[in-house]
């Protein structure tokens, strides 16, 4: 069944249920379109769980020598190497 079955289903059962107007004490038409309005409901979420299906499978694992390949150190810490902010100009006095 596909979705627009199911609408048609329930727009049938709502005719049904709700517009028809036949009293008999052997048939009930509301109960009769509530069946088949809850029948195309049933429908369209079916068709709508088996057209949106996910695999249940295990997430794919990357092979260590392609990981070894992207794979990067960090970088050294800044700190480590000594910074030299004196101004040129000092620098040269300072020498002397």
């Amino acid at each position: 069944m596909r979705i627009g079955a199911g609408i048609a289903l329930v727009v049938i059962g709502a005719v049904i249920a709700f517009a028809v107007r036949d009293t008999s004490e052997t048939f009930n038409l509301t109960a009769l379109g509530i069946i088949i309005m809850l029948g195309g409901a049933a429908g369209i979420w079916l068709s709508y769980r088996l057209a949106n299906r996910r695999p249940r499978s295990e997430p794919a694992v990357m092979d260590p020598d392609v990981e070894r390949q992207y794979r990067t150190d960090p970088p050294r810490p800044v700190a480590d190497d000594p910074i030299d902010v004196m101004p040129t100009h000092l620098r040269d006095q300072k020498r002397h």
